[in-house]
């Protein structure tokens, strides 16, 4: 190696270079993350590395301005932006119209409209998040939350009115966004499964049903098919290539659909003796699946549907593209927060409202309150939900500029990135909210610069309180489980393909919290040696500082 001045290291060839800002020798940092940065399993892969003080002090860095894909460190763009945009306390509510010629209260001769307003958490979820160790153990017999049930009292709440007969159509509305499900660059195969689910302004259950394949008695036997929430005029299940298989032989079950399909198929095999097989498959049109669900509801309630269950949705897509739009909105919000540190907001009627006769009524029905975003952010960062963090991002561009497309949010978070924490526009690059589009990019030494700037917000502690703790819950519940990380690691994780990111805050060995950011590119398939890498990493930044 040779030294390069100002402390940093040019190390032997293709490892780039590091910076040591600040630390003594006797820690040795660069040397213990170099040394494991270079062993067989993961040396091939590109590695970037910052660490810096809560007050932005450099202390060390390995490629920190190099892009990385950060996978799901994206949501802490996403969600940061919403808690100083929006605001810790925000809320949504969901609700049922009647649209049309009322006669008393009895009788509506138009349709019943479900209208979407971007909450997240329409379904059986525990809110607050809990803690593993915290949840109430399960008692034998109970009934599981019935994922509908905020829909459910809904229907309740029309019943309630006296409707009896609609002559019409119930109708899913989740206009307020554009209809664009799948952002950019996420890949066709995630489209089938609940993590991938399209992204709609009314979301049902997270826009994903449970399908769970159970064996038969023997070898042979059909295997058994159980779907939660069940709505059976939804999918067509095809299992003609599924069967039970012979004890021992494993668990080999496999699910497919087209997109636009409206057909599950499950293949494969799955042994006498395996365990229950459970996946969560994606609603292909979740404004329909909760207009068919409202409509059965009703109908259970006795109020009496003459038409169909539908969707209505606004298209989607600007002809400038995505970046041009995204960067023309971003250029209009970064002076507003530099200058005033406000901006402009936007109250609407959430849906669109397409021409109606003048004769025709709007009478509310029913509505639902949604959790808190503070809340809703919580699970975010948890449990990495993707969808949830689109719907944050579409939000930002609601709540400022009156339209929720998905450029104009991520415009939004870009101005406040660049306009309130002063990141470089060159060090991020974000097509979604989620992370799981492959064209995201950003550097350690952003991510850094966004953890160090959330630590001086008054909504710090509960965003801090959102990210995954070492040994203890999230996605970090089963990672550094032991004394000195276990508790004393908050972090956000990230995870695509052969990408994956580790950043926040750790305490370290003098008492001081370190922020720090560790990405990794181009890792081998298949393998967990990189993460192993990483959190060993962490675990010698904790040591040193």
């Amino acid at each position: 190696m040779r030294w390069l001045g100002l402390g940093c290291v040019a190390m032997w060839a293709g490892m780039g270079s590091v910076c040591l800002m600040g630390q003594t020798a006797a820690n040795d940092l660069p040397g213990k993350i170099q040394a494991i940065v270079a062993e067989p399993g993961v040396s091939r892969a590109h590695w970037g590395v910052a660490v810096v003080g809560m007050d932005g002090t450099p202390m060390y860095g390995m490629n920190e301005g190099q892009l990385f894909q950060p996978a799901s460190n994206a949501k802490l763009f996403t969600t940061a932006a919403a808690m100083a945009l929006l605001g810790p306390e925000t809320t949504y509510t969901t609700k049922i119209v009647g649209r049309g010629v009322f006669t008393g209260t009895a009788r509506l001769k138009g349709d019943v409209v479900l209208v979407g307003a971007g909450d997240a958490n329409l379904s059986g979820r525990t809110i607050p998040y809990l803690s593993p160790k915290d949840r109430p153990k399960k008692v034998a017999g109970e009934m599981p939350v019935d994922p509908l049930r905020y829909l459910a009292a809904m229907a309740d709440q029309v019943a309630g009115t006296g409707l009896k007969v609609v002559e019409g159509d119930v109708v899913g509305d989740d206009t307020l966004f554009p209809w664009e499900p799948y952002p950019n660059d996420w890949s066709i195969d995630d489209a089938v499964w609940g993590y991938g689910a399209p992204v709609s302004a009314l979301t049902i259950n997270d826009n994903q049903i449970d399908v769970t394949v159970a064996p038969g008695v023997h070898a042979g036997d059909a295997a058994s098919i159980v779907v939660d929430p069940l709505l059976p005029a939804y999918y067509r299940i095809d299992a003609s290539g599924l069967t039970t298989g012979a004890a021992k032989s494993g668990s080999h079950v496999q699910m497919a659909r087209m997109i636009g399909s409206r057909v599950l198929r499950i293949y494969g095999t799955i042994a006498t003796d395996a365990a229950p097989d459970v996946e969560e498959v994606a609603i292909e049109d979740p404004a329909e699946f909760a207009a068919m669900a409202l409509k059965g509801m009703l109908e259970a309630r006795g109020v009496h549907v003459t038409g169909v269950a539908r969707a209505m949705h606004r298209p989607g897509g600007d002809a400038n593209g995505f970046l041009s739009v995204s960067a023309k909105v971003s250029a209009k919000i970064d002076p507003l927060l530099r200058t005033s540190g406000t901006v402009m907001g936007c109250v609407i009627d959430e849906g669109m409202e397409d021409h109606w006769p003048a004769k025709w009524e709007r009478r509310a029905l029913a509505e639902h309150r949604s959790v808190s975003l503070n809340e809703d952010v919580t699970v975010t960062n948890k449990v990495s939900q993707n969808l949830h963090a689109e719907l944050l991002l579409h939000g930002l561009g609601v709540k400022l500029l009156c339209d929720g497309a998905r450029a104009t949010g991520a415009g939004v978070r870009s101005g406040f990135l660049t306009g309130r924490v002063g990141i470089d526009p060159d060090d991020f690059i974000l097509y979604d909210g989620s992370g799981l589009s492959g064209h995201d990019l950003v550097t350690p030494r952003a991510t850094a610069k966004l953890l160090v700037w959330a630590s001086t917000q008054p909504w710090f502690a509960d965003w801090k309180r959102s990210l995954p703790v070492g040994g203890e819950d999230g996605t970090l519940a089963a990672r550094f489980p032991k004394a000195p990380l276990k508790d004393n690691l908050f972090a956000k994780t990230g995870t695509l393909s052969e990408a994956r990111a580790l950043s926040g805050y750790v305490l370290g060995a003098s008492g001081k919290t370190v922020v720090f950011s560790v990405m990794v590119g181009n890792h081998t398939p298949r393998t967990t040696a990189d993460r192993e890498a990483m959190d060993r990493i962490v675990a010698a930044i904790a040591a040193a500082n």
